[in-house]
């Protein structure tokens, strides 16, 4: 290290002391760039685009979000007022929660405008098309992205695809799992079960509530539940 350091110094003092090592290596310096100037103008052109293009998508998007937040308002209203039609299509004047969804999308009230139209579409008696809506929405939110997975397993279950149903409402039980959502979740995967005739599931998984969350209010229910699945397993063997 020390050597390179001499090295450098003395190659700036021979520059310094001596205007043709100058002259020389400014020769070169422009040399270089008259042979690699369309590169060289390449290369600052596609920073500067990349720099031009990302400040526009950064702009678009705020844009965007803004606009998706401001239709977004009025069709939660309507959803509010239980006016579930008017929520998912619009009312003529604002846009529904639908199209929101669909022109939004990549927004964060695109996405939430999935959950709202999960949840109408569902009270609509339209299953198969709330669980498209519902998982679509993703959320870090641990309670809100739980509670769309339970409501996946709702739509589900209601398609008679009780295995399936299960499955997500375990997923949410499962999700950052907690004392008071998840014995609840398990629940309903224990009646999945059960519907479809999965007695020794439904036992497993009402047995969970009563081993991991002893305090819950689930778990009087949860014994009882065992007991006539265990009983309709063991009559079913």
């Amino acid at each position: 290290m020390a050597k390179e350091t001499v090295k450098k110094h003395s190659e700036f003092e021979e520059i310094v002391e001596n205007p043709d090592v100058l002259a020389e290596r400014l020769a070169q310096s422009e040399d270089f760039v008259k042979k690699n100037k369309s590169k060289l103008l390449g290369v600052f052109a596609a920073i500067a685009a990349l720099i031009v293009g990302g400040f526009l998508y950064y702009n678009y998007r705020t844009t965007q979000n803004q606009e998706a937040q401001d239709a977004l308002f009025q069709a939660v209203y309507y959803f509010e007022a239980d006016s579930m039609s008017k929520a998912l299509n619009g009312d003529g004047q604002y846009d529904g929660l639908l199209k929101i969804a669909d022109d939004y999308s990549g927004t964060d009230a695109g996405n939430l405008a999935n959950f709202y139209a999960g949840v109408a579409l569902l009270k609509e008696g339209k299953f198969a098309e709330a669980q498209d809506h519902l998982e679509d929405f993703k959320s870090d939110d641990f309670l809100m992205q739980a509670r769309a997975y339970s409501l996946v397993g709702d739509a589900l279950l209601e398609q008679g695809k009780n295995k399936e149903a299960a499955d997500m409402y375990k997923k949410a039980a499962d999700h950052n799992a907690n004392q008071y959502f998840s014995p609840q979740y398990l629940m309903k995967a224990g009646i999945a079960y059960e519907a479809g005739n999965d007695f020794k599931a439904a036992a497993e998984v009402y047995d969970k509530i009563i081993k991991d969350f002893v305090a819950s209010a689930e778990v009087a229910d949860a014994k009882k539940y065992k007991a006539r699945a265990e009983m309709l397993a063991g009559g079913s063997n």
